[in-house]
């Protein structure tokens, strides 16, 4: 079993002992209720959210239980304005134009100077007849005053700058609310009650709903009711906790000191934040499930739950941050249950969040637009075992420029110039602007802490490049996926 099958197992394991079992299974225990020719979908994407925090969280362990769980579920950057527009439109950065969060090539700007807007899967299913719900975190640089609600979206309640959960404003379809700083405004209870008020409006109606929480992302503000739990809690102390590079890492990596106890203690209250704010997610997933089932969906409803990216807290001595490469940055959460979802299994297949918008339009009937770069899941969820799965997958990241940018890397948290690179099973291979080349056997070095490119042969160098160039170089579902076949 692969390294990445393994961190999601252990997580499941570490909050219900004897559940390895379980995480292993590959078939229901029961044969699954049949989706409807119109199925819903409520979709939580968390902000930042990395697999070490899902232990936390109780209903999503549930899911776990409930449905399938992705292992090898990867962002095609681990960036936000990057990562949710790949999940918004099935395509890569390289085909949505969108590499980073501001700029030219990046935010909200760019995703819609692309026309990104207008080929999502809320278009889709808007055209398949389905109500489509937008709520909370949408693209950076989305401005709730000046910027209205983008195609496909049948409702809005989206913010702008909220990562303090608190003085925000919400646009909501089209009247903007300004949310003072008071315990009842909390940004994620807000969106949880408009979600499922919306939710109990949708009777005798198919829809779809993406409620998107500002949670767990920096400053980790939790709500005002769980700011006292799990004191003393640590962040985890991985293999790569506080690792010196070795001397081949790349230069942005390669001078790192050891974290000091100042900075470990640091890392330490960051995670206990970031634990205690996903509380708030989780009791909204609670009211999203107990809001469906009360209008008599629950057995016709599709629950997905994700995150843009992940997030390194103390790996590699480096402080919080994210966007490289590494497993703890790029590999997160995909957990979905629903009609004809096969409970308690685990999908060892590479998937990525590219694959979203067909596996939405698939699941719904809809129509998926004909640019994806995708594939969908829709096969995976029931249980098939698809022996031609793709191999690989693609990340591509542009060096970060903005000072004032929400995810602007603080020091020593990482800040690595412009690559791309792909992932199998066994390996990560990263080539970076400049020339230099990273690759780790991930057989041997499963935590990804020695470089080992130049004991590559000629030979092997020249096909990784050429695998990576297939990657960067596709536009369309059947070349990327063909790219994606190692």
């Amino acid at each position: 079993m692969t390294r990445v099958a393994l961190v999601a197992i252990a997580v499941l394991a570490l909050a219900h002992p004897g559940s390895l079992a379980l995480a292993q299974s590959t078939a229901p225990a029961k044969a699954p209720a049949r989706p409807s020719s119109h199925p819903n979908i409520v979709f939580v994407l968390t902000d930042d959210l990395a697999w070490n925090l899902v232990q936390y969280m109780p209903h999503v362990l549930q899911m776990q239980k409930d449905g399938v769980t992705f292992a090898h579920y990867f962002v095609t950057d681990s960036l936000c304005c990057p990562s949710r527009s790949s999940i918004f439109t099935g395509r890569y950065p390289h085909d949505t134009g969108v590499f980073r969060n501001t700029g030219e090539d990046g935010g909200y700007s760019a995703f819609q100077a692309h026309n990104d807007q207008r080929a999502t899967y809320a278009t889709a299913l808007a055209a398949a007849g389905y109500h489509a719900a937008m709520l909370g975190k949408y693209l950076n640089g989305y401005r709730p005053r000046k910027d209205q609600a983008d195609p496909g979206w049948t409702s809005w309640s989206v913010a702008g700058d909220a990562y303090k959960e608190f003085n925000y404003d919400l646009n909501q379809d089209g009247k903007v609310h300004h949310y003072a700083q008071e315990p009842q405004n909390y940004l994620t209870d807000v969106v949880s009650g408009l979600a499922t008020s919306w939710i109990k409006r949708q009777k005798g109606t198919p829809f779809v709903i993406e409620v998107a929480t500002f949670a767990p992302h920096a400053p980790y503000i939790p709500a005002p009711r769980d700011a006292d739990k799990y004191p003393g809690l640590q962040a985890p102390r991985t293999q790569a906790f506080d690792a010196a590079p070795d001397a081949n890492a790349p230069n942005w990596l390669k001078e790192e000191r050891a974290l000091s106890r100042a900075d470990i203690a640091r890392i330490n209250k960051a995670y206990r934040m970031r634990a205690q704010s996903v509380l708030a997610v989780d009791e909204m997933i609670g009211q999203l499930q107990a809001a469906v089932a009360a209008i008599g969906e629950q057995n016709n409803t599709y629950f997905v739950f994700s995150s843009d990216n992940g997030l390194h807290m103390g790996e590699y001595r480096l402080m919080p941050g994210k966007m490289t490469p590494y497993d703890i940055d790029v590999h997160v959460p995909l957990i979905i249950t629903g009609p004809g979802v096969a409970a308690g299994r685990t999908v060892q297949g590479i998937v990525q969040n590219i694959d979203l918008t067909p596996t939405f339009a698939e699941l719904t009937g809809a129509t998926t637009p004909g640019d994806v770069d995708g594939r969908s899941l829709a096969a995976l969820l029931q249980g098939q075992d698809l022996a031609d799965w793709r191999t690989a997958t693609l990340v591509e990241h542009h060096s970060f420029t903005d000072p004032n940018d929400p995810d602007a890397p603080e020091p020593r948290s990482g800040n690595p110039p412009s690559y791309e690179a792909f992932i199998t099973p066994t390996a990560l291979y990263v080539e970076y602007v400049g020339g230099v080349m990273e690759y780790h056997n991930l057989s041997t070095d499963p935590w990804e802490l020695h470089n080992t490119y130049a004991s590559l042969s000629p030979t092997e160098r020249q096909t990784f490049h050429a695998r990576l160039q297939a990657l960067i170089n596709c536009h369309s579902a059947q070349s990327c996926w063909t790219a994606a076949h190692f």
